[in-house]
C-alpha cells in the first residue's frame, strides 16, 4: 500500500507540473474545469445521489454552471468575439464569484462547528447536491483566475505548497503535542495543537517567500494565513460529508488515495480565498 500511494503521488505531482508549466495558459482552466467535474461524480454519490441518471445529471448540471461562469467572466462566448474588456471590470467579475464561493465557506464553518446537529440543516440528498456546486465552481473560479495572472503558475503552485504546509505542519505538530480535539464528531484525528501547528509552519513558509522574493511581508502574510485556516475547513467539510454518507473514500480512483475530492478537499477551500485577496490586491503580493 506504501508503494502504492507513493507511486499514484508520483505520477499526480508529476501531472500536476507539467500541465501548470506547460499547458497553454488558456487551455488551463479546462484542464481545471475536467478534475472539477470528476469531483462532482465523485460529490453526487456523497450526496447520496443513486441512479447513474441521477448522478450524469448532477455532472452536467456542475458542468452548465461552470460553462455559466465561463461566460460571465468572459473566458468564453457565444458564437461572437470576445469585447475587449477592462482589466478591473474583469477582477471585479471574478471577484464577485469568489466573494459568493468564500462566504459559503463561512456558512461551512458553522455547519462543522455544530455537526451532527447542523446536519438537519443540510442533510438531505439534494441540500448535499447544493452543497457541492458551492465547493467545486467557486474552486474553478478561483483556480482559473490565480492561472490568468502574471506569474500565475507559481502562484497556483504556491496555493498548493501552503496547503502542503499546513498538512505537514499540522501532522507533526498534532502527533507530537496534540491533545484537544478540533472537531472530534467530523475528524477525531485532527487537534487544535495541530491545527496551530499548521498555521505555524506557514508563518514560516511566508516569512521564507519575504526573504527570496523581496515582496512586502504582509502582502505575503494577506495571502497565506487565510489560505492556510481555510484549507483545514475543506478538509473538514468533506470529512463531514462523508461521515453523514457513512463512507472513507470519495471514490477508489486514485490508488491508494481515495477518490480525487479526497485529494482536493482543502484545495477547493483554499482557491477562492487565495484568488480573492490577490483579486483584491490587484495583482500578486501587491
Amino acid at each position: 500500500m506504501l508503494k502504492q500511494r507513493i507511486l499514484t503521488a508520483c505520477v499526480l505531482a508529476a501531472t500536476f507540473l507539467v500541465v501548470l508549466f506547460f499547458l497553454p495558459v488558456p487551455l488551463f482552466p479546462a484542464f481545471v474545469a475536467t478534475i472539477v467535474l470528476i469531483g462532482a461524480w465523485e460529490w453526487s454519490n456523497l450526496s447520496g445521489l443513486k441512479s447513474v441518471a441521477a448522478r450524469v445529471g448532477y455532472l452536467l448540471a456542475q458542468a452548465a454552471a461552470i460553462v455559466l461562469a465561463a461566460l460571465y467572466v468572459g473566458l468564453v462566448s457565444l458564437g461572437t468575439p470576445l469585447e475587449p474588456t477592462a482589466p478591473s471590470v474583469i477582477d471585479s467579475r471574478y471577484a464577485h464569484l469568489l466573494l459568493i464561493g468564500c462566504t459559503w465557506w463561512a456558512v461551512a464553518l458553522l455547519w462543522v462547528q455544530g455537526y451532527p446537529s447542523s446536519s438537519l440543516l443540510w442533510a438531505r440528498p439534494m441540500l448535499r447536491a447544493l452543497m457541492g456546486f458551492f465547493v467545486l465552481v467557486p474552486a474553478w473560479v478561483g483556480f482559473s483566475y490565480v492561472r490568468l495572472q502574471d506569474d500565475g503558475a507559481w502562484l497556483v503552485l504556491m496555493i498548493v505548497a501552503v496547503v502542503a504546509v499546513a498538512d505537514i505542519g499540522g501532522y507533526f505538530v498534532g502527533k507530537r503535542f496534540g491533545r484537544r480535539k478540533l472537531a472530534p464528531a467530523v475528524s477525531p484525528g485532527k487537534t487544535w495543537e495541530g491545527f496551530l501547528g499548521g498555521i505555524g509552519a506557514n508563518m514560516l513558509f511566508a516569512l521564507a517567500l519575504w526573504l527570496l522574493l523581496g515582496s512586502p511581508l504582509l502582502a505575503v502574510i494577506a495571502l497565506v494565513v487565510p489560505t492556510s485556516l481555510i484549507s483545514v475547513i475543506g478538509d473538514l467539510l468533506e470529512s463531514m460529508v462523508k461521515r453523514e454518507r457513512g463512507i472513507k473514500d470519495s471514490s477508489a480512483l486514485l490508488p491508494g488515495h481515495g477518490g480525487v475530492l479526497d485529494r482536493m478537499d482543502s484545495l477547493t477551500a483554499a482557491a477562492p480565498v487565495f484568488a480573492l485577496v490577490l483579486a483584491m490586491s490587484q495583482g500578486p503580493f501587491g
